[in-house]
């Protein structure tokens, strides 16, 4: 959040950046990160912007009706009042013209999740002046990047999750066995009762698929279409959770209720290869200290599944952003397939590694863990990963 005591480490990131400034810009809550640094009040149904220049006082543009919406604006700082277009216009123009303003816009949309400034915004600030440049690197740095404290709730929420997703697998099991085997929305409805138990929460979820259902990486199970959980079936179980205040824990395991299949077998392998492609490729540049793309990291894990004929079912990026704010965050994602991810892994940052394959009407494979950038540490979670099929 951008404060009086944050100011200054904003400020040396954009003379890092070598930029002018950071104009952010809202409109009915199109931009969410424009109002999280702003800790905007409600959803202005007016044009807002703040300039925030590489030296000097940060300058508030709001209109004339709304001014509840900077209620968390510093009183020592600079705040204008429009209410024309022209005013507008010739407010941003006066800060502006002749600078270069990093805005929430991604040359050819190459990366969707800050690319929240509409086309029309910028050339509007282009024809006030000023060079219109990408904040996508700022927003990483003071969007995206964990606390401490923020790292030791994840490392917590992600043990409990581990050991959940094991319960889940052997309670499947032991219900197959019974000859009272439960349906996938069960085993999810049990799944979110032990998170409750263990002081996390979530937004919707898990995600629990057998066999034909697991070739939908979005699939989730339904009492109104029940599927129950029989031997031999190929069991894919995707859990998020996390505790008050925390990071989300996203992760993905596999089970087979009986032998798997010979082909199940060999998929399985080939997703974990994948993985830990991934993983070696990150671990080995951030030991190094050299600078890592998400966008490589996606390819290292996309040449394995390829190598193995399986390249067109692996249809999704190896992994996204986890932050603060949301399990699918705004920082750089794992991506070189959906979007180009140009963006480097700075320490602090967060996400999943959870590359897949799917195969329709048949089953689908993934593998899911999270990652942490350290100064010259990757931080994996859960502290023990998946390495084998699971046979219940």
């Amino acid at each position: 959040m951008l404060t009086p005591e944050t100011l200054p480490a904003v400020q040396a990131a954009l003379a890092k950046a070598d930029v002018d400034g950071w104009l952010l810009y809202d409109f009915r809550g199109i931009n969410p990160i424009s109002q999280a640094l702003l800790r905007a009040e409600g959803l202005a149904s007016r044009r807002m912007f703040a300039w925030i220049p590489r030296n000097g006082t940060p300058v508030a543009i709001t209109h004339a009706i709304e001014p509840g919406s900077w209620a968390h604006w510093p009183a020592t700082w600079d705040r204008r009042v429009y209410a024309s277009w022209k005013s507008l216009e010739s407010e941003i123009s006066s800060l502006v013209r002749g600078k270069k303003a990093a805005m929430e816009y991604s040359p050819g949309d190459a990366v969707p999740v800050v690319d929240r400034v509409p086309a029309g915004v910028i050339e509007m600030v282009r024809a006030a002046g000023a060079t219109v440049v990408t904040s996508a690197n700022l927003v990483t740095r003071f969007f995206a990047v964990w606390t401490q404290a923020q790292l030791e709730s994840h490392r917590r929420a992600a043990e409990i999750i581990a050991r959940i997703a094991k319960e889940a697998f052997a309670r499947a099991g032991a219900s197959v066995r019974s000859g009272t085997p439960l349906a996938e929305h069960e085993l999810m409805r049990w799944i979110q009762h032990e998170f409750t138990a263990g002081g996390l929460s979530t937004d919707h979820g898990p995600n629990v698929s057998a066999s034909e259902n697991g070739a939908n990486p979005h699939y989730e199970p339904s009492p109104e279409a029940p599927r129950v959980l029989r031997a031999g079936d190929c069991v894919l179980i995707d859990l998020w959770a996390v505790e008050p205040g925390g990071i989300y824990a996203d992760q993905t395991w596999m089970a087979s209720i009986g032998a798997p299949s010979p082909k199940v077998q060999q998929v399985w392998n080939v997703v974990r290869d994948a993985r830990d492609a991934a993983i070696s490729l990150l671990r080995e540049r951030v030991a190094s200290g050299e600078a890592v793309r998400g966008a490589e990291a996606d390819d290292a894990a996309r040449r394995v599944i390829d190598r193995a004929g399986y390249g067109a079912a692996f249809t999704h990026r190896t992994g996204h952003s986890i932050d603060a704010r949301a399990l699918h965050g705004s920082g750089p994602n794992l991506d070189n397939l959906e979007t180009r991810e140009e963006r480097v892994l700075i320490p602090g940052v967060g996400f999943s590694i959870e590359p897949g394959i799917y195969l329709a009407g048949e089953f689908g494979v993934r593998t899911e863990v999270n990652a942490y950038i350290g100064e010259r540490e990757l931080i994996i979670t859960p502290k023990e990963i998946q390495r084998k099929m699971i046979v219940v």
